[in-house]
């Protein structure tokens, strides 16, 4: 890597850190985290890794502002703009998926991939881009913001080959070319696990455990629902689950929360049963750290076992 490279990795690295712990901060605080976040480190990182390829010519200079740009859309709401167009949002898309990858692997095959022609860092943001939004479809990312935050982690620090702490040398060479964007999924699945362990022992103590339901759900006071970041899970009350992905702000989720808690008040429903809202930019959060400093802990794990 070059020193510019050096320099640009460190300081892709340094806003991925600090705009994290803050996105992480804001999403156990409010369960909301502002786009315009998004949009100051989605920019800076499309100009850093512009400085870093810049020196390479003008092919990997163009490859990577094609990709910057192609994370950068999806922090704006440029959909909102098309006036009586905006039906046709989707179709744009699509449109612009296909010409981003077309034009990439057209760039590869005429100019190769590595020194002088397509970066493996170009590589790594487009991958990422289509793995987030897969992800986001399938429903396994369920918010908007935890995708662009994956988009944004692939192109602040689009591969990061060597974490603090070396990686077994049977797994190095995976882990080197996975993009760091994915590191930090698998990490952050890891982390996960924490969670229902932790409701588990919560419904023991408690004394409520109920098989499965008592690793992903607790109840609550009902009056104490409009102040907790829950989704109510109460068999006496129903799922309402159509209603809860029309909820687009935490404003929403909170009125929402009142008025079953309303609702719940007048049946003479006193506890409920609850699952959290899970604040998964944190978990994020704590898996970039893991990537950074021990690389993808799920594969060293299960090397060591």
């Amino acid at each position: 890597m070059t020193e510019l490279g050096t320099y640009s990795l460190a300081a892709g690295t340094f806003l991925l850190v600090a705009g994290f712990a803050y996105a992480a901060w804001a999403d156990a605080r409010e369960r909301e985290v502002t786009d315009t976040l998004w949009q100051i480190l989605g920019v800076a990182g499309l100009v850093i890794g512009l400085v870093a390829v810049a020196p390479g010519g003008l092919i990997p200079s163009v490859a990577w502002v094609a990709v910057g740009l192609f994370v950068v859309q999806h922090l704006f709401a440029w959909d909102t703009r098309l006036g009586p167009a905006e039906r046709y949002a989707d179709l744009i898309e699509v449109a612009v998926y296909i010409t981003v990858v077309a034009f990439v692997a057209v760039l590869g095959l005429r100019a190769g991939v590595g020194a002088g022609g397509v970066p493996f860092s170009v590589i790594a943001v487009l991958v990422t881009v289509l793995f987030a939004r897969g992800l986001f479809e399938a429903g396994i990312l369920f918010g908007g913001a935890d995708a662009k935050a994956l988009m944004i982690v692939g192109l602040l620090v689009p591969l990061f080959p060597y974490p603090l702490i070396a990686q077994p040398p049977s797994i190095a060479p995976l882990t080197e070319i996975l993009p760091f964007a994915v590191n930090v999924l698998m990490n952050s699945a890891l982390f996960a696990i924490v969670v229902p362990i932790v409701i588990a022992v919560r419904n023991i103590r408690a004394g409520e455990f109920r098989g499965f339901a008592g690793f992903v759900g607790y109840s609550i006071p009902s009056a104490e629902l409009p102040k907790k970041f829950v989704w109510v899970r109460d068999p006496t009350f129903g799922a309402a689950r159509e209603e809860e992905q029309e909820i687009e702000t935490s404003e929403d989720d909170r009125k929402r929360r009142e008025e079953v808690a309303a609702d719940l008040k007048s049946r003479g429903i006193d506890r409920i049963w609850v699952t959290p809202q899970i604040p998964f930019l944190v978990v994020m959060a704590v898996g970039v750290v893991g990537a950074l400093i021990a690389g993808n802990v799920l594969f060293d794990l299960l090397f060591r076992l």
